[in-house]
């Protein structure tokens, strides 16, 4: 029974951890340069896909969590993915059960994709801001700005642009890892998922 809820409590357990670093890291007032004009809208948009991702991987985790604690108790609900799994092979020979168990593990990686679309596309935000921030950098750019009241403002320009190109691109890294890490925990737990499925579906096929 200590062992029902493992892959539950490392999910929870290393999100905690990036959590407390993430933490740590803002009241040191590093990340305070991306509280500014157009960089937050950016850090905004990329930090509310991240959570959408996060929240999307903590509900497979605790499904697969829980329809691994059903199968370990050897009776899964008949509406469950092993439920179904266990009716499609029923009384069926060898062969059929192979395609059967090669047809579960295609759906069972089709379930988990959807977190990694959300990891890479946190990636892709993070680029989009760093090609709009040299673009801003690269409007205050005019070839009149050569007396001093102009090149100020240019170089205020630049140094905001340069900040959406620079902030945007680490959150974005940094937020893609996070995800990366969880989604790769729920892989693992797909795999034990997959490996009890067949392994009990196996068993009442000999019995």
């Amino acid at each position: 029974m200590s062992y029902r809820y493992l892959l539950l409590v490392r999910f929870i357990l290393i999100n905690a951890v990036a959590a407390s670093i993430a933490c740590a890291i803002y009241l040191q007032g590093w990340l305070d340069g991306m509280f500014v004009e157009n960089t937050i809208e950016f850090v905004m948009l990329i930090a509310a896909v991240f959570v959408y991702g996060l929240a999307v991987c903590t509900a497979k985790v605790w499904r697969t969590c829980a329809e691994i604690n059903d199968i370990r108790s050897g009776d899964p609900a008949p509406d469950s993915r092993a439920g179904k799994y266990f009716a499609t092979i029923y009384r069926k020979n060898e062969e059929s059960r192979s395609i059967g168990a090669t047809v579960l593990r295609a759906k069972l990686t089709n379930r988990i994709t959807g977190v990694r679309h959300i990891a890479n596309t946190l990636v892709l935000l993070g680029l989009i801001g760093t090609v709009v921030g040299f673009i801003i950098s690269l409007s205050a750019v005019t070839p009149n700005a050569s007396d001093s009241d102009t090149i100020a403002p240019v170089i205020a320009q630049l140094i905001n642009g340069m900040s959406v190109a620079l902030y945007t691109t680490l959150i974005g890294s940094l937020l893609h890892i996070w995800l990366v890490v969880d989604h790769r925990i729920l892989t693992t737990g797909t795999i034990n998922l997959y490996s009890a499925i067949i392994e009990l579906g196996e068993n009442r096929g000999r019995a």
